[in-house]
């Protein structure tokens, strides 16, 4: 249980470092950095969160019986998805970091409830 939660708040790093990366590598290289920001890659990253996050917080529930883990994970999701319908300017970017925040820390709940 707790293994796919660490492994569902690593994924939340890369997504991180992904955002990041993505700014920079804008603001450095544009050509990468249209392949980086590729609509495509958003929607795949978004998949994987979503299936972790319904494994492990879903997992928590049963496990520990507490609420506020998958609650805060599913807001950060929900964050996410919602990141996807914006620009690709400096508000998607934040959005989808708090979203991303917002999830590891229902993982990060859920694996402390867990222990």
């Amino acid at each position: 249980m707790a293994a796919i939660d660490r492994w569902a708040i690593g994924l939340s790093g890369l997504c991180m470092l992904h955002c990041i990366a993505s700014a920079v590598l804008l603001a450095l290289v544009s050509s990468l950095g249209g392949v980086l920001l590729h609509h495509s890659i958003h929607e795949v990253g978004l998949v994987l969160a979503i299936a972790f996050g319904v494994l492990a917080l879903g997992r928590g529930i049963v496990t520990h019986g507490y609420m506020m883990p998958s609650a805060v994970g599913s807001l950060g999701l929900g964050v996410m998805a919602g990141a996807l319908t914006l620009p690709h300017d400096g508000s998607e970017v934040l959005s989808t970091l708090f979203g991303v925040a917002l999830l590891a820390l229902g993982h990060d709940l859920n694996r402390r409830a867990a222990a």
